[in-house]
């Protein structure tokens, strides 16, 4: 039998949330009016052109993706921080949702309005991506699951179709520049960018 080791300086805790650090997206979703909804949101993981989504249900973005399964995946840089918040008191659902109104959210629809972020068209899905974002990627919904385990929010499956990106972070044309490009980062409700950097991976190509 292996030996083990206690490892003193470890605790078994139960955290209440699990946001250990993952960078913050702005989601535009269709209204059925054709206006834009405007969610933050800090569940993703990307594979090749595969980007998987943690939504909660009862909100207007899963609402909007059922209907429309188009939209845009802004990843916005640390100096917007405070943008991001602006959105966070706010649902686009009406009526509020009760998980959301014990909260203190409340109504808005202009979501661009209230943000002080900028629309700007997209190439082919039908919701705006938002200007200030130094990555705004145009996805399809290719898949929508609740897991059986976890009803309260379901895992959404897009495609990229079309990745757009600020001039200043592009290196050799196709490439992101990672000196010049950091992610907001949502670390156990608290906002951060990245710190210097330490290495680089044997793939890294630049």
């Amino acid at each position: 039998m292996k030996n083990t080791k206690q490892i003193p300086n470890a605790e078994m805790i139960k955290p209440k949330i699990l946001y250990y650090g993952t960078p913050v997206i702005l989601l535009n979703t269709l209204n059925e009016d054709g206006t834009v909804n405007i969610s933050p949101i800090s569940s993703s993981w990307a594979l090749g052109d595969c980007i998987v989504l943690g939504i909660g249900l009862g909100g207007k973005a899963i609402e909007n993706l059922e209907q429309l399964p188009e939209c845009v995946i802004n990843i916005p840089s640390p100096s917007l921080w405070e943008n991001v918040e602006q959105l966070a008191p706010y649902t686009g659902k009406n009526p509020v949702p009760e998980n959301k109104k014990k909260y203190g959210c409340t109504y808005q629809k202009d979501k661009y309005a209230i943000s002080g972020l900028t629309p700007i068209e997209s190439k082919t899905v039908r919701p705006t991506r938002i200007m200030e974002c130094p990555l705004q990627i145009e996805a399809r919904v290719k898949n929508i699951r609740i897991p059986d385990h976890s009803p309260n929010f379901a895992i959404i499956e897009t495609q990229a179709v079309h990745i757009h990106a600020h001039k200043e972070i592009i290196i050799e044309e196709n490439h992101i520049d990672p000196q010049k490009w950091s992610p907001l980062i949502y670390n156990f409700r608290h906002y951060f960018g990245l710190s210097n950097q330490l290495g680089k991976t044997f793939r890294s190509e630049i």
